[in-house]
């Protein structure tokens, strides 16, 4: 039976190369509905787990899911605590510096602003506004480099604390990715409302790994590869994210 743990830190460094482990340790946040959550039972679901399994069961891995804090991800991904990230992370050049990626399994998605129903925002003339964002994601970079003057750019750990905050008048706008705020609009369109243009940011989603484990994404590529073939990523994107592609299937 595989073992799942949930922690709000990753476990101890097992000390072995991830490509010599029948075992493979995927991290996620948990707390980034459609791609990755906790279900009724605590257990992780959405996209990304689903789609990490189907890599394991195309490579003949096993899966071991590890929930981590969103913050703390990439140390501990350097730190040896685990092998794989796949928590919607966008591919950028910045962390592409520290860390490798597979191929991407989602392709580059806009980052859209959303606001409260009625209010009068316009996210290309903000001054005196506050902006929320996930702190450490695509979307805070670009909101401090070029929102910052004038505004407040307020960050927060979790996509959803952004969103309560939104929802309790405390915030004025919110930029995040289209995807996970799709669901958003889509279940509230009394409550909350896009604003503004889309924003393009990032090179798509793929899974993170160290660099030195070349033969762990040679095997999570070669699988990504097949998966997108024979149209199980295209099926699980529609699955989860609805009216989303397909973009991989010939």
């Amino acid at each position: 039976m595989k073992k799942l743990m949930l922690a709000a830190t990753a476990v101890l460094a097992l000390g072995t190369p991830a490509f010599a482990q029948e075992t493979v340790r995927i991290a996620t946040e948990g707390a980034y509905a459609p791609w990755n959550f906790l279900n009724d039972s605590g257990a992780p679901a959405g996209f990304e787990i689903d789609l990490g399994n189907a890599i394991c069961e195309k490579a003949s891995l096993s899966c071991e899911w590890i929930i981590n804090d969103w913050d703390s991800i990439i140390p501990n991904l350097l730190a040896g605590n685990y092998d794989l990230i796949m928590a919607g992370m966008s591919i950028t050049d910045e962390r592409l510096e520290t860390i490798d990626f597979s191929q991407n399994y989602f392709p580059p998605d806009p980052s859209k602003f959303v606001a409260p129903a009625g209010d009068t925002v316009d996210p290309a003339n903000l001054s005196g506004a506050r902006i929320g964002v996930q702190g450490g994601t695509i979307q805070a970079a670009y909101a401090e480099e070029n929102l910052a003057s004038g505004n407040t750019v307020v960050t927060f750990s979790t996509a959803d604390q952004a969103m309560a905050d939104l929802m309790a008048g405390n915030l004025d706008t919110i930029l995040a990715d289209g995807a996970y705020l799709e669901p958003v609009v889509a279940a509230s369109p009394d409550a909350i409302v896009f604003v503004g243009e889309d924003v393009m940011i990032g090179n798509g989603v793929g899974a993170g790994l160290r660099k030195d484990d070349a033969d762990l994404k040679a095997k999570v590529d070669e699988a990504l590869t097949a998966l997108k073939a024979d149209g199980t990523v295209d099926k699980l994107i529609a699955q989860w994210f609805e009216g989303r592609g397909p973009y991989f299937a010939e």
